[in-house]
């Protein structure tokens, strides 16, 4: 059984990768995947067939919320940007130099991935640097960076990466403790591949702050922009502090701050016709919103999910534990791996392979998987929920990141943990 869906998950894995030699879409592929995996567990089951229901209607939970927190946020920055509320970041910006303007976009990026966390850092600042360049290679280029800032900037942060905060909700890691350990790694896993990047990119590009090409010429007051900018913005810092006080899910909140969000647009433009309110209500954006990209990450988590309900990714944890034994070769093993499957499942398995008794909080153990697992999925594309949102609002394909970017996050990746086990 396992033999049949490992072979099932590396041909879907590799349709993904060959999506545009193959003239397949990568939603399909990872569609069929995620279907099939669960499809050849129930089948070959010979045991009690409820109990794989049972794990998938478990996976189901989670990956629904992931979905309809992506969703949400999408919506979000689709409704500022149908108020071209981006206009007050992109006219601040003044630099037509290229390389400058990286260096600012992944700052924002890391330090914004903090408080935020890495999936909401990248659909904000990819929508934002959609309004700053013209060039496709120029927006994808950016777009990969912009995800080695956001993991980076999400590893230092409790609230940063859903690994970390895990750790940080389990126990395993305290706030304090997570800040001034991971903080320096963090910058250097950003600063490396950003420096490298910047240097060799060259031109200049002409900074507009205009929406992209529309066939709707925006009609709005800069009161309605600045209420739409404002309480977007606050509705997403909001999140992490509605799941503190409520203890409810991040979807949750999004959902709670697009709702607010929703209410306030209906209010601001209530004496417009029907065809002006349109363009500018939820229900327009909630159309203009990728899709294909959201059941493209239904099928990945639904793949990833599988494995790890038939025990496939504990028995690999604990074969690395017993044949390495290193914790610092392993641990960087599980941020590499993560670039490949899901680091969720690998950091859940940690969890339970390794006692609190044994490594109790704030050890290196957990600082240090914090880290690897939190940056480890910049190195390809489908390793973190943040590049694959950029692989769907940009339609980066999974050989030009592997050409253009991975190399970059592997270095910043080495980087990093190179300077934390040097500070230990």
């Amino acid at each position: 059984m396992e033999t049949f869906i490992i072979l099932v998950f590396v041909l879907g894995y590799l349709a993904i990768v060959l999506e545009h030699p193959l003239k397949i879409n990568k939603s399909a592929s990872a569609l069929l995947t995620g279907v099939l995996v669960w499809a050849i567990w129930i089948m070959m089951q010979t045991g009690d067939k409820e109990l794989v229901t049972e794990a998938l209607d478990h996976h189901l939970g989670s990956t629904a919320g992931i979905l309809f927190f992506l969703m949400a946020a999408m919506t979000i920055v689709e409704l500022i940007d149908a108020h071209d509320g981006f206009t007050i970041i992109t006219s601040a910006i003044r630099t037509r130099k290229k390389s400058t303007l990286l260096w600012i976009v992944c700052f924002l990026s890391f330090f914004l991935s903090a408080v935020l966390d890495n999936l909401t850092t990248t659909i904000v600042m990819v929508s934002l640097s959609r309004k700053l360049l013209q060039n496709q290679e120029d927006k994808m280029l950016f777009a990969g960076m912009i995800v080695i800032a956001a993991n980076a900037g999400g590893a230092w942060s409790p609230i940063g990466d859903v690994t970390t905060t895990m750790l940080w909700i389990g126990g395993q890691i305290s706030s304090a403790s997570i800040i001034a350990g991971l903080f320096i790694p963090s910058v250097i896993c950003m600063l490396i591949p950003l420096t490298v990047a910047a240097f060799r990119l060259k031109g200049d590009v002409e900074v507009t702050g205009q929406v992209a090409a529309t066939d709707h010429v925006s009609s709005t007051t800069q009161r309605e922009r600045n209420t739409v900018f404002f309480v977007g913005v606050g509705t997403l810092l909001f999140v992490p502090v509605f799941k503190s006080i409520t203890h409810l899910p991040p979807f949750m909140g999004i959902l709670f701050g697009l709702g607010c969000l929703w209410a306030v647009v209906e209010y601001i433009h209530r004496r417009k016709d029907d065809q002006q309110k349109e363009y500018y209500s939820a229900t327009k954006a909630l159309q203009r919103i990728d899709t294909p990209s959201m059941l493209f990450f239904l099928g990945i988590l639904l793949a990833i999910s599988a494995l790890e309900s038939t025990g496939m990714l504990a028995q690999l944890a604990q074969a690395m534990n017993d044949r390495i034994g290193n914790l610092p070769v392993i641990v960087t093993g599980i941020g590499l791996l993560s670039a490949i499957v899901d680091n969720v499942p690998l950091v859940a398995a940690s969890m339970g392979m390794y006692d609190l008794t044994t490594y109790p909080m704030d050890h290196f153990l957990w600082e240090y998987m914090a880290y690897c697992a939190g940056t480890g999925g910049s190195i390809l594309i489908i390793g973190s929920a943040a590049g694959v949102a950029a692989m769907g609002m940009e339609k980066i394909s999974f050989i030009w990141y592997l050409k253009k970017i991975s190399l970059y996050a592997l270095m910043g990746y080495l980087g990093g943990a190179a300077v934390y086990l040097f500070l230990q």
